[in-house]
């Protein structure tokens, strides 16, 4: 256990822990009311920890059997993390055993972190890795068990819950982008999404989207590390 890592980790990791308890819980009264077991959220939450597919698996879970059905949406919901596998392939090869947990357990939020934070120079960042991603983990669970739990006593309507993690990514780019010493990718980040966004329409343009900005970012890998290097000078 790397506590010099931990520390570094977990202030990042903060505005994580307020959505994810509060999202994780709205999950778990979700899934009670629905039908499911007290161990059946929190369980998912565990082994399957894929936020927006959990809540699809929820009606899965509760209508006619069609694994065919299960494993396209699957594919479908989490294919951006195609993307964010390659995008970290780099940062995660000297993990050592720890690389193998780190690629389960990179969602979103974990990937918004370890992607941009500025890890200090005396701090493992195989370990500061590990770290940002396990806390993660464990603060959706608990917030799975938390509403798993209530779930059999609160009967509630919760409008708007789906835009919680968009605004929550929101304030992850805001921060990094105020740390930026050059916006060139970021700027090609919001492009890319919003010409995809007119093109495909939102309800497919994310694939496409980060299709675009990984083979814009690798032609233009040079220029921006550069851009980047000048700033730091």
């Amino acid at each position: 256990m790397n506590t010099k890592a931990l520390k570094a980790a977990f202030p990042k990791t903060i505005p994580i822990m307020t959505g994810f308890l509060f999202l994780g819980a709205a999950y778990g009264i979700y899934a009670r009311t629905s039908g499911l077991s007290a161990a059946a959220p929190i369980f998912m939450a565990a082994v399957v920890f894929a936020g927006s597919m959990e809540f699809v698996a929820v009606d899965m879970l509760c209508g006619a059997f069609d694994p065919l059905n299960a494993f396209l949406m699957a594919i479908m919901v989490n294919a951006r993390h195609l993307f964010y596998g390659i995008a970290m392939l780099d940062k995660y090869k000297k993990s050592g055993k720890k690389r193998w947990y780190l690629i389960f357990g990179l969602c979103d939020e974990s990937f918004s972190i370890n992607c941009t934070a500025d890890v200090p120079e005396d701090v493992d960042r195989g370990w500061f890795y590990f770290w940002v991603t396990i806390l993660n983990q464990l603060y959706w669970v608990s917030g799975a068990a938390i509403g798993a739990l209530a779930g059999s006593f609160i009967h509630i309507e919760l409008p708007g819950l789906d835009f919680v993690m968009t605004a929550l990514l929101l304030v992850i780019f805001v921060d990094n982008w105020l740390k930026e010493k050059s916006h060139l990718s970021s700027i090609i980040g919001l492009a890319a999404a919003l010409v995809c966004l007119l093109i495909f329409g939102s309800d497919s343009f994310i694939i496409p989207s980060m299709a675009v900005i990984l083979i814009v970012l690798t032609l233009l890998r040079k220029p921006i590390e550069k851009a980047m290097g000048e700033g730091k000078s």
